[in-house]
């Protein structure tokens, strides 16, 4: 009988266990969905008008290269060598340093420390700018530069011409970049947003006015483009010095000359992880240009970085929002709250890569038209889509781990992650495949895939394993140190 009972009574608490688990987990559930959705409004807010900016800006970069491609394909390959080799690579360098700002606003924005914003940002003029001015022999040496790559002679000169003309170009970036991410780091992404907006209507104007109507033809190009960067900056200056921020902006201040030791030292860090990320593809088509044809393989080669960094605009968009979130948690104190930001982020970014990878192997010989109507420069696209495809899907995550890694400040470490990877790895796993094997620009880039596809990992191992009530007191620490300038 006691038996009995003893068993009654054990049958009645797992129903009610049961029960009452399965109440749990359906609220859970309804917990876990709510926290989503609000995080993902979070991201969004950031993330959207983040896209929408990146992309209307790198769209005014391939504008300027489909009005080269119609001069000519010499013309398409100087602008495409121009911009990688010289224009790109002080791009990357300098949106890396910018990139501190991700770091430094976003988590005094988390701790609302909002003073300390503007100061930042200025403190970020100030290292730019003397870096602009330390760059400038690699635009009046081009030419040697790329004769010493073994590009063609005449590929070479008028390349190296074009960059003595993207000078003001190169000093826009200094002035622009830091704007940018002290905007993006308070949620005012929509005046980034209408910036460029209006700066494409006047580049694409422009564009047409020069090269198409009174045939300026490479020195119009140049013209425009440089125009509209400086355009784009104006505005967002006008912008912020006009009211837009009022509590972050106080006007210039002697208080962004002190304490310049730790921002230039977050800034190098942040310089060296993105510009070796940033010049690594770029690299790519350095190479290229050495293979026979060379002319016919940095074309096609060009075409399809364009299509990949036009959809990386994407993913860079979430790089900025999972470093802002993920900064603004930890400057909070949320350690939890920057792990979760993590997760969101990353799932949402492969979806999105997942639908462009579909998109391009669906489109594998149509999408080069944009750019050409010359059928060996669209034959050419149409062998590379494969590899396309899959550089879209690979970088739909490894951006967001690179945001985390600004957001958290981990740009010392990640640095050398990224010298192993591609430089140790990718490269020349590329040049092994590319000439060894003779499969020319296929091979070049199957290998550089397989750098990324390491660092990715590596990534998302220091990700995973992270102590993120940790850094949320090295975030603490690090405002602290920072905020010392009086």
């Amino acid at each position: 009988m006691e038996r009995a009972d003893e068993d009654a009574c054990r049958v009645a608490l797992l129903d009610a266990d049961g029960g009452g688990g399965g109440e749990g987990g359906k609220k859970q559930q309804q917990q876990l969905a709510a926290r989503v959705w609000e995080e993902s409004r979070k991201l969004w807010d950031i993330v959207a008008p983040a896209i929408f900016s990146r992309v209307v800006t790198y769209s005014m970069n391939v504008i300027t290269q489909a009005f080269a491609g119609h001069l000519g394909d010499l013309e398409l390959a100087a602008i495409s060598i121009a911009n990688t080799v010289v224009v790109g690579f002080n791009f990357g360098l300098m949106l890396g340093m910018a990139s501190a700002l991700e770091t430094l606003c976003g988590q005094a924005f988390g701790a609302k420390k909002f003073h300390m914003m503007g100061v930042y940002m200025q403190r970020s003029w100030i290292v730019l700018f003397m870096c602009a001015v330390l760059l400038l022999p690699m635009y009046f040496f081009a030419e040697d530069v790329l004769l010493l790559t073994g590009q063609p002679p005449e590929l070479a000169a008028m390349a190296g011409k074009v960059c003595v003309w993207f000078i003001p170009l190169h000093f826009s970036f200094a002035f622009l970049f830091p704007l940018q991410r002290f905007l993006q780091c308070q949620m005012r992404n929509s005046a980034n947003a209408a910036a460029a907006a209006a700066a494409l209507c006047v580049h694409l104007l422009a564009s047409w006015l020069l090269v198409s109507r009174l045939r300026f033809g490479l020195a119009g190009i140049a013209l425009t483009l440089n125009f509209s960067w400086w355009a784009t900056g104006a505005m967002l200056f006008a912008y912020v010095a006009c009211g837009g921020c009022p509590d972050t902006w106080h006007g210039f201040s002697l208080e962004a000359f002190a304490g310049m030791w730790e921002f230039v030292k977050l800034s190098s860090a942040s310089g060296v992880m993105l510009c070796l990320e940033n010049w690594y593809y770029r690299i790519l088509v350095l190479l290229t240009g050495n293979l026979k044809d060379a002319a016919i393989a940095v074309d096609a080669l060009s075409i399809c970085m364009s299509i990949n960094g036009w959809q990386m605009m994407i993913p860079l968009a979430f790089f900025a929002g999972t470093g802002v979130r993920v900064a603004n948690e930890l400057g909070a104190g949320n350690g939890e709250g920057a792990r979760f930001a993590t997760i969101v982020s990353t799932v949402t970014s492969l979806v999105i890569g997942l639908f462009f990878w579909v998109l391009i192997m669906g489109l594998h010989d149509k999408y080069a038209l944009i750019f050409t109507s010359s059928p060996v420069v669209l034959d050419a696209v149409d062998h590379l889509s494969v590899l396309l495809a899959f550089t879209i899907l690979l970088n739909s995550i490894q951006p967001i781990l690179s945001g985390v890694a600004v957001g958290s400040g981990w740009q010392s470490m990640v640095a050398y992650v990224n010298i192993g990877c591609y430089y140790l790895i990718g490269i020349p796993m590329g040049i092994l495949l590319g000439w060894l094997f003779n499969l020319g620009v296929l091979g070049i880039w199957a290998g550089m895939i397989g750098g990324t596809a390491v660092q990715t990992l590596v990534l998302a191992i220091m990700t995973v394993r992270c102590d993120w009530e940790k850094e949320a007191l090295i975030a603490s620490t690090r405002m602290g140190k920072l905020s010392e300038v009086r």
